[in-house]
């Protein structure tokens, strides 16, 4: 009788962090495939003679293919399990990344950018079921957390930093940029296999079908359409809203300060998971927020090109010779009163088209101004009367604890923000550091 109760015991539990770094690095390739495009989508279409459309296609085909890829993913999942299907994906994104940096003419790119989006169409699902197979219940949340901060971090990392960074160690050739962003996949699909196997498989017949009569899978998909659709098709066509506007010089600029909201909100997701998933209130709050900043990105800096606001700030900071100090003072000014009132994507579209003219005029270090930026955001996330995380810390703890004294217990957090904030206007290379080291 020992011998069946001893073979259906599961095996102990995985160890977190090798668990955590595989969860986090399969993330990141959710996502750097993808917006690797954007920054390179100029100089794509300048060799390719592509359209505008078909620039923009770059990005949206392979999201597009995430419709007809997540099936077959999930029928995979329920035939060979998560994590083959996660390693099987792998290797098809990396073929279709690395593809497209190979391809010759028109047709052979968009051909390898479906494949490519099939590959993460099929990595989409995987990893939400591979999480139970890895990690006790009480882990999960957290582990949606981590794999979520990879995708949001990938983004970042995609769009932020290859023209900045990798492009030009590459002698600026958009093919070998796109081998090597793809090629160190290869080594997560291998990686995948080093966790042991470590909790039963589930007993009953998993449905790899949507279940159409539920409202729930509607409503799911209309959310993850919404987002979606924002996010990415900003990212896609940004070049072409700037280039209408313009600005085209200014599309490394744009791509890198929205890609870097996404660290904001991966941070915050990892620090507030197991409260937050499930909350109706808060996607809904989010998904508001983020509509507004879509429509904001479109029509703000149209209305202050129009009315002239940039370029009669930049004629009067040079009328008026003002210093660096003067410009840093403006800017922290007004960060801690807008960070009192506003959430931090709409202090930042109210305040970097107007602030970013003014700073290249006097010549100052955008990354320098980018780590001021978090620091001050950070500020107007504890500043009342509205510090969004004062009021997630109150919700916390409940009645146990008064909302004055949460705020008095901030002030030692404010005194501190304020000496870094003081350190990092004073000495700039605290914050160029590590930047002009990569570099």
């Amino acid at each position: 009788m020992a011998e069946p109760q001893a073979a259906t015991t599961p095996p102990p539990p995985a160890r977190l962090l090798p668990v955590a770094v595989l969860l986090w690095l399969a993330g990141v390739y959710l996502r750097i495939p993808v917006l690797v495009a954007p920054p390179l989508a100029p100089f794509i279409g300048d060799e390719l003679a592509l359209t505008q459309a078909l620039t923009g296609a770059l990005t949206t085909l392979p999201i597009l293919m995430l419709a007809i890829g997540s099936m077959p993913g999930s029928l995979a999942i329920a035939r060979i399990g998560p994590r083959n299907t996660l390693a099987l994906a792998m290797v098809i994104m990396v073929i279709g990344s690395a593809g497209r940096g190979l391809m010759p003419d028109t047709l052979t790119l968009m051909i390898a950018s479906a494949v490519m989006g099939i590959g993460v169409s099929m990595m989409q699902p995987s990893l939400p079921a591979l999480l139970p197979r890895w990690l006790e219940p009480h882990h999960l949340a957290l582990g949606s957390a981590i794999y979520m901060n990879g995708m949001l971090m990938g983004e970042f990392i995609g769009a932020g930093i290859t023209l900045p960074v990798l492009m030009p160690l590459l002698d600026n050739s958009w093919r070998a940029t796109l081998l090597a962003w793809s090629l160190p996949g290869l080594l997560i699909a291998a990686a995948l296999f080093l966790p042991k196997r470590d909790r039963a498989k589930p007993l009953r017949k998993v449905a790899w079908l949507p279940d159409w009569h539920n409202p729930l899978t509607l409503k799911i998909g209309l959310l993850l359409g919404l987002s979606g659709s924002l996010f990415f098709g900003l990212n896609a066509y940004m070049g072409n809203l700037l280039q209408h506007q313009g600005q085209f010089d200014k599309l490394p600029d744009a791509l890198f300060w929205y890609n870097l909201a996404q660290v904001f909100a991966s941070l915050i997701m990892l620090k507030m998971a197991r409260y937050w998933v499930g909350r109706r209130g808060v996607i809904a709050t989010l998904a508001s927020i983020s509509l507004l900043g879509a429509i904001g990105a479109v029509m703000l800096t149209r209305f202050l090109a129009m009315a002239g606001l940039s370029t009669g700030l930049v004629e009067l900071v040079t009328s008026m010779d003002m210093t660096v100090a003067w410009a840093l003072l403006a800017l922290v000014l007004v960060y801690l009163v807008l960070g009192m009132f506003l959430d931090p994507l709409g202090v930042m579209l109210l305040t970097l088209p107007v602030f970013l003219p003014v700073f290249h005029a006097l010549n100052m270090d955008l990354i320098w101004i980018g780590v001021l930026v978090v620091k001050l955001i950070e500020v107007g996330l504890l500043t009342p009367p509205v510090g969004m995380n004062v009021y997630v810390v109150k919700s916390v703890v409940g009645d146990q604890v008064a909302l004055g004294t949460v705020f008095k217990g901030l002030l030692w957090f404010l005194l501190c923000e304020a000496l870094l904030l003081l350190l990092l206007s004073s000495f700039p290379q605290l914050a160029l550091w590590l930047p002009n080291l990569v570099s």
